[in-house]
């Protein structure tokens, strides 16, 4: 049996105040960094306990269904596991919270066990700008925007794909992933929501979307172009990567427990799309 007990923490945090999720050296105020030094204050740790997280959100960017995993000893976890939940609550600030502790299941993995991710991103049009009680969560795009004519271009961009024209791509990381689901609907209040959802994303790449979407709703470009831009395989001027503030991460869902050591493997293998077939008449 392991010494170690894997803790599932299930988050929320409102990232205005927040230099994106990742601790960092500058010192910048990060959600990671508050989490990791509240738990190293209530479980009385010299040490300071590190946290894998399912999505590394940028700077500004929300989130409602975040979910993190510690290592804790199993006697750390006997002793505070049944208090750590208002522990917590008493000693983090008010803009992240941790709304369920749990001990996690063998081969379970914040990161690389997930399945998919589901984000959202909201707009508004009004001419008037946004509520200014939602300014903190609603991008504020002053055109009006067709609804159809974004359903339409985000049609073409769904599936497995090769997104580098819409990611800042790192050293070693592949940009290629599946887009299970882009879709927008106008809110009853006006706001235009996006739901994206996909099996993992690469750095801006939702932003860059949105952006490249509210450019064809505002009538700049025609729906097909976003689509052409992901073919072409190169960042395009014109694809505006959109302030972070109207980007929440919503869900992140898990298979099974039978089947989370499969999926870690999984998600590990570096993918690559499959050839082309080859063009008529070729040998």
């Amino acid at each position: 049996m392991s010494d170690d007990v894997r803790v599932r923490l299930d988050l929320a945090y409102d990232g205005r105040g927040f230099s994106g999720w990742a601790r960092q050296r500058e010192g910048q105020r990060t959600v990671q960094a508050e989490i990791e030094d509240a738990l190293r204050v209530v479980l009385r740790r010299d040490e300071t306990p590190e946290l894998t997280v399912a999505g590394r959100t940028d700077a500004g960017v929300h989130a409602r269904g975040q979910v993190a995993h510690v290592d804790l000893p199993r006697q750390v976890w006997a002793e505070h596991g049944e208090h750590l939940l208002r522990r917590l609550a008493g000693r983090l600030p008010m803009d992240v919270r941790i709304f369920r502790v749990s001990a996690a299941p063998p081969h379970f993995d914040a990161r690389f066990s997930a399945i998919w991710r589901r984000y959202a991103y909201r707009v508004t049009d009004h001419p008037g700008g946004a509520d200014p009680l939602l300014r903190g969560h609603v991008l504020w795009h002053n055109w009006p925007l067709d609804l159809d004519a974004m359903n339409e271009a985000a049609r073409g961009l769904l599936g497995e794909h090769d997104f580098a024209a819409y990611c800042k791509k790192r050293e070693g990381a592949t940009t290629i992933r599946t887009l299970q689901r882009l879709e927008w609907v106008r809110r009853p209040d006006g706001v235009l929501e996006a739901t994206v959802q996909a099996d993992a994303f690469c750095h801006n790449m939702v932003r860059a979307l949105v952006g490249a979407m509210l450019f064809v709703g505002d009538g700049h470009r025609p729906p097909e172009w976003p689509a052409k831009v992901l073919a072409a395989g190169v960042r395009d001027s014109a694809v505006h990567v959109v302030r972070p503030h109207g980007l929440t991460l919503e869900e992140v869902a898990y298979p099974s427990d039978e089947e989370l050591e499969a999926r870690n493997l999984a998600s590990r293998n570096k993918r690559t799309l499959p050839p082309l077939p080859p063009s008529p008449g070729c040998c």
